[in-house]
């Protein structure tokens, strides 16, 4: 059976844990050479022997933009060119709007919004012609939950982004797509800054608004991201690809 994305060269931000970690293992799975960034090192090189071969780790930080050029200075070294580009390094925090301080918002910003926007426009030069560009946006830039305004927001403009790139690079043929995970078990929700309590007590809210009743895999949404850098979504562009048990659907 032919493999879906034999041959290609895919590059993966935040691809150490969760979401980026599931996606690295698919598209290795399916004949890709995958490069997965990370900010830390130890993080970094642990992901890399867990995926075993055709797997490049190379330390980055989507915030900072010497670290975007470093990363496809590196990438065009050793690789020569980008098939498949997966947005997907960020961060989720959250807060109500009375203890938002400037810190919060400028961090936010700075990786889910900066980060994603150089990102993209760094690796164009690299990427092919009839490239995949996918960004991991969230359902929560359509739904509202209480004290993610700012990480909401965030995530809005990636949606936007999409419909944008899109239409910038039809012109090539390079397709952008979003995909919009709802609850999903991975390690982020350890990173909101909350008590366990509190965390275990935000997860039962979200999955009893989950038609599905349950969070998703990482391993779903992975699934969803090859699809969307295969040729099986050839005709599928500027779309936001919701994944999330239809929590924002029904």
């Amino acid at each position: 059976m032919t493999q879906k994305l034999h041959n290609k060269i895919a590059v993966i931000t935040g691809g150490t844990s969760g979401i980026g970690l599931a996606t690295a293992k698919r598209y290795v799975e399916e004949g890709a050479t995958v490069v997965i960034t990370g900010r830390n090192k130890e993080t970094l090189d642990k992901a890399v022997e867990e995926l075993g071969a055709n797997v490049h780790g190379i330390q980055s930080d989507v915030s900072k933009l010497d670290d975007l050029d470093r990363l496809y200075s590196e990438v065009k070294e050793k690789l020569g060119h980008i098939d498949i580009l997966f947005a997907n390094a960020g961060v989720a925090e959250i807060a109500s709007i009375e203890d938002s301080d400037e810190a919060f918002y400028d961090r936010q910003f700075d990786i889910n919004v900066k980060g994603l926007f150089f990102t993209v426009q760094k690796a164009l030069p690299l990427l092919k012609d009839g490239s995949s560009i996918i960004l991991n946006a969230s359902i929560v830039a359509t739904k509202g939950f209480e004290s993610f305004s700012v990480y909401s927001a965030t995530k809005a403009a990636v949606r936007s982004f999409a419909r944008s790139w899109a239409a910038d690079l039809a012109a090539r043929k390079i397709r952008v797509n979003a995909i919009s995970p709802g609850p999903i078990e991975t390690p982020i929700y350890g990173k909101f800054g909350l008590p366990q309590e509190q965390i275990e007590q935000m997860g039962a809210s979200f999955v009893a608004q989950v038609p599905l009743a349950r969070f998703g895999q990482a391993s779903e949404i992975a699934d969803a991201a090859l699809f969307l850098a295969s040729n099986d979504s050839s005709y599928i562009n500027g779309v936001d690809l919701a994944v999330d048990g239809g929590i924002a659907q029904v």
